[in-house]
């Protein structure tokens, strides 16, 4: 890996800026996944749904034979979805992501939590991939404290993230501590909160005293938490200024505004199961 900012969970060192793929066609995920490598990102996220691995796997192997990148230094981060939970459909889907990636993804995540299977069948398949050497490490995305906790008491291996919604309008205090609690971390997705951080005057004045914009900001709030950002777009324009926020610090006032900017309606994609509820932040 190279020398940025990482998190060292289980023994992983996984670097605290990612570059996301969620809803990028396989034409701009292969482009933009060697363009990220290229620039220096040395995270990359995907998932089964999201019907892009395969284009993720050959831009990874774009760069490494452009000769921006070794296979070693990339974090690759795949997710079992929710149909698959069985124990059998998970372990084909594992070997199918395996395949399609053309790298053993170095952590394989329960995409959201489901009632039905049982946790303890999910868990033990999902342990069981990572046994048959399918992923080095497993994880969960989308898991309430409630489910976090459940689902590390039934993992022997350590469940290194759970990956959820993460930006300055979502409180989310009790999901981190459960994650420092199981020694575990938080992965934010949708970290610029779908591009809607640009308009906050807040994010703007800060950005301004540092010469950045509010973007660059929001992820910068994110890791100085030691929480995993995976921003995602389909401009390399765009993926280089994400990219452009490790020569700056931001100070603990100006962290504690960001923090102050949460809301109770915060959240942008709420899809989890009706059977399972977001921790409670503002009783």
């Amino acid at each position: 890996m190279t020398d940025q900012p990482a998190i060292v969970v289980d023994g992983n060192r996984i670097p605290l800026l990612g570059f996301g793929t969620w809803m990028l066609e396989p034409d701009d995920a292969r482009r933009m996944v060697a363009e990220a490598l290229r620039i220096g990102y040395r995270h990359i996220d995907t998932a089964w749904i999201y019907r892009n691995e395969k284009a993720v796997g050959d831009g990874i192997r774009d760069a490494i034979e452009a000769g921006h990148v070794a296979r070693e230094d990339v974090w690759l981060t795949t997710k079992i979805w929710v149909d698959h939970f069985h124990r059998d459909a998970l372990l084909k889907q594992a070997e199918e992501s395996a395949a399609s990636l053309g790298f053993t993804p170095d952590l394989l995540l329960l995409h959201w939590p489901k009632p039905k299977p049982s946790f303890e069948e999910t868990l033990g398949a999902l342990n069981e991939a990572k046994e048959r050497g399918l992923t080095r490490a497993i994880g969960l995305s989308n898991f309430p404290s409630a489910e976090f906790r459940r689902a590390q008491s039934l993992s022997p291996a350590r469940l290194v993230t759970n990956q959820v919604e993460y930006h300055p309008w979502l409180k989310l205090s009790k999901l981190k501590a459960t994650a420092r609690e199981l020694g575990s971390s938080i992965t934010a997705w949708s970290p610029l909160a779908q591009g809607k951080v640009a308009d906050d005057p807040t994010l703007q004045e800060i950005a301004r005293s540092h010469g950045k914009t509010p973007g660059q900001v929001a992820l910068r709030w994110l890791i100085q938490q030691d929480v995993i950002a995976i921003p995602r777009t389909a401009k390399e324009s765009r993926a280089a200024e994400n990219f452009d926020i490790f020569d700056f610090q931001l100070s603990p006032e100006e962290m504690d505004r960001i923090h102050a900017l949460a809301r109770p309606d915060g959240r942008i994609g709420d899809w989890i199961d009706p059977a399972f509820k977001w921790d409670e932040e503002w009783a």
